[in-house]
């Protein structure tokens, strides 16, 4: 079973909308994705209708407001098939869950010379809180490197590994589109003792997710790459881990008691969810896994692959060595993320252009520094398709990028 992205695409409404008589061919889902109207109504009606604080008050408004926000916690937990939804914690977005696991974790744990291992195709958020812990405790990073098509190189993994604390990863690359084998690599880490820790953030909106057959310890993912708000995302862990880890910050919910000398913790989740949530869009964020559930993630991987698969063909057909599009061939093992270079146009200058045909990508390092710099370039052009996308997306980028080399002048 399959679905038909035109028809998807009238669900979305930004979509209707026109910028000088010409659609909007919106390709830039791996930075954020558009919000279709059952979210966006979601939303409203429950501001306009259910608003109140959560968890702190007794009376019924709350009380049906409470029952919302932890409604889509257990929409989450069985989207990803967590064995509990409370062992879904709400954050702001992936970028904070890492930075959790890192900070409460990481500080409880790591001591000087204790090994994480990381990998050439990570994103800047699942980097930088571990230099930060290079800073402060003296820890040593490794690094997995690539092969000449952006897979992963696992020849030297059982090395690497070898007295490791941590291995954390990406599940799908956001420059490269490469999906790597998330289960490979935590059996991996567990026979070498490590923990695991999967940046999701790419991997959940457009495959089927279970963190259980995955066997990872920790996973990461945000709510506005999924068809839901910015603003909100989540961290996974197993229970075990999430009991022993100190909290993240201090304040109200997050208590059980506060005394003159201490305190103590409220269980998880809301150990971890210190102030006032994003309520409004949490239920935002289960209204996309409501979405999301009914086309089916099956369907979306499929529709991606046959996607990818036109768009790579589309472009290598028409221009050939013109085009240099990074990661593999292989559509089994990539997502419908193409990053590319093309004759010889700097990246934010191919971007505006493609912008004067209302063909909207992204251009940059893609918080991802180091990648570029295996890949010898200081940016790419990058083009993201999703599940409002078609075979017609891929052919205005294609007509588009024509229109560069005649300003060009190439």
């Amino acid at each position: 079973m399959s679905f038909d992205a035109a028809t998807v695409r009238k669900d979305f409404p930004i979509l209707d909308r026109t910028l000088d008589g010409r659609p909007i061919v919106y390709l830039d889902s791996a930075n954020t994705s558009q919000k279709p109207r059952q979210v966006i109504d979601a939303m409203t009606q429950f501001m306009e209708n259910s608003y109140a604080p959560i968890n702190r008050s007794a009376y019924k408004l709350a009380a049906d407001a409470t029952e919302l926000f932890e409604g889509a916690r257990r929409k989450v937990g069985e989207f990803i098939n967590a064995p509990s939804a409370d062992e879904v914690v709400f954050t702001k977005n992936a970028t904070e869950s890492l930075n959790l696991v890192a900070s409460s974790w990481g500080r409880a744990n790591l001591h000087a010379g204790d090994v994480v291992v990381l990998t050439h195709m990570e994103h800047h958020a699942n980097i930088v809180p571990w230099h930060m812990l290079v800073a402060e405790r003296g820890i040593r990073l490794r690094w997995v490197p690539l092969t000449a098509d952006g897979q992963l190189d696992l020849t030297d993994l059982a090395t690497l590994l070898d007295g490791a604390k941590v291995f954390s990863f990406t599940a799908m690359s956001n420059v490269l589109g490469t999906i790597t084998p998330v289960k490979l690599l935590c059996e991996a880490a567990h026979a070498a003792g490590a923990i695991t820790i999967v940046d999701a953030c790419q991997y959940v909106p457009h495959n089927v997710t279970d963190v259980q057959t995955w066997g990872a310890d920790f996973v990461a993912f945000s709510s506005h790459k999924m068809c839901g708000p910015s603003g909100v995302g989540a961290l996974w862990a197993r229970a075990a881990l999430l009991d022993a880890m100190p909290p993240f910050l201090g304040g109200g919910n997050m208590i059980a008691d506060v005394r003159l000398d201490g305190f103590t913790c409220a269980p998880v989740p809301a150990k971890f969810e210190a102030g006032t949530p994003p309520i409004v869009e949490v239920v935002g964020m289960g209204a996309a896994v409501d979405y999301l559930t009914a086309l089916g993630m099956a369907n979306v991987r499929r529709h991606e692959m046959d996607l990818a698969d036109y768009a790579i063909n589309t472009l290598t057909e028409r221009y050939g060595d013109d085009i240099t599009i990074h990661g593999p061939t292989n559509i089994e093992v990539r997502g419908a993320t193409l990053s590319f270079a093309f004759r010889g146009i700097h990246p934010h200058d191919l971007s505006q252009v493609l912008d004067q045909h209302n063909v909207c990508v992204r251009a940059g390092h893609h918080c991802a520094k180091p990648l570029m710099r295996l890949l010898g370039a200081n940016a790419t052009a990058r083009a993201s398709f999703y599940i409002y996308n078609d075979e017609s997306d891929a052919d205005s980028l294609a007509d588009a990028l024509e229109g560069a080399s005649d300003i060009f002048g190439l």
